[in-house]
């Protein structure tokens, strides 16, 4: 699929792994429009790459839809749409205090899989609108998965289940909006730097960054966005679930 002048959202764009795919896209030539709750990170990313940002919370359907109007527009139909937005809350199903509350769980699910979901079908149906081009393609949508999908470990029971959810829904909707000319790809990313990650001393990532096969360091944004670029360019991947993970294999703790 052709990036120059094409209309991408990126959902958690202001920081981490989100910023580092509206950030390859913006350079690629997309017309990006971060959606986010981080107003201010998200506006200085938006202003740096010459995007737009849009306050929005991905599990709400008014939220969302209202992001997806302004960010139509701003600058026209949806052509990418790449979900980053998430939450990583760890908690255990049984705790020193009882049973995980219900609300920890259901709010996981909520962010990660509902919201992931949100956006997706807001999307499509702008792509299921565009011209297609010389293979029928109308659009591409990307969600994030995590390698905690295939190997949670304890206290990701909420974590890994949305995750997991991302990962089952991937194929799925591939076939389902096939017809429409629309691909859906999904990442599962391993250890990233992100702002979460870098807010860690330095002795716990060198701790995470040995557990990795090779290379023996944290994951870089600007590489997540290397694998958003590619699932855009080639027009056969499609259904997909690709671990960028150096390797790794999660251990229970």
């Amino acid at each position: 699929m052709e990036f120059k002048g094409v209309p991408a959202i990126v959902t958690g764009g202001a920081s981490g792994l989100g910023e580092g795919a509206a950030r390859a896209l913006a350079a690629a030539g997309c017309k990006v429009a971060i959606f986010d709750l981080q107003k201010e990170q998200g506006e200085a990313v938006a202003k740096d790459i010459g995007g737009i940002f849009v306050e929005c919370d991905v599990s709400s359907a008014e939220s969302a839809e209202a992001a997806v109007k302004a960010a139509r527009d701003a600058h026209g139909l949806c052509g990418i749409a790449v979900n980053c937005a998430g939450i990583a809350p760890a908690a255990k199903i049984l705790g020193k205090d009882g049973p995980m509350p219900l609300e920890n769980f259901n709010k996981v699910i909520q962010v990660n899989l509902i919201g992931t979901f949100n956006i997706m079908r807001l999307a499509a149906a702008d792509m299921a609108q565009r011209e297609p081009n010389a293979d029928g393609e109308r659009g591409v949508v990307i969600s994030t998965a995590s390698v905690a999908a295939f190997e949670g470990q304890i206290g990701q029971a909420a974590y890994s289940a949305s995750k997991g959810g991302v990962v089952a829904m991937t194929l799925q909707s591939a076939r389902e909006l096939a017809r429409e000319g629309i691909r859906v790809n999904t990442i599962a990313p391993g250890i990233f730097m992100t702002p979460m990650m870098a807010g860690m001393p330095q002795e716990v990532q060198d701790s995470l960054a040995a557990t990795l096969p090779f290379p023996k360091r944290l994951g870089k944004p600007e590489e997540f966005g290397m694998l958003v670029d590619q699932m855009v360019r080639n027009p056969v991947l499609n259904g997909e679930v690709i671990r960028l993970d150096s390797a790794l294999r999660m251990a229970p703790k």
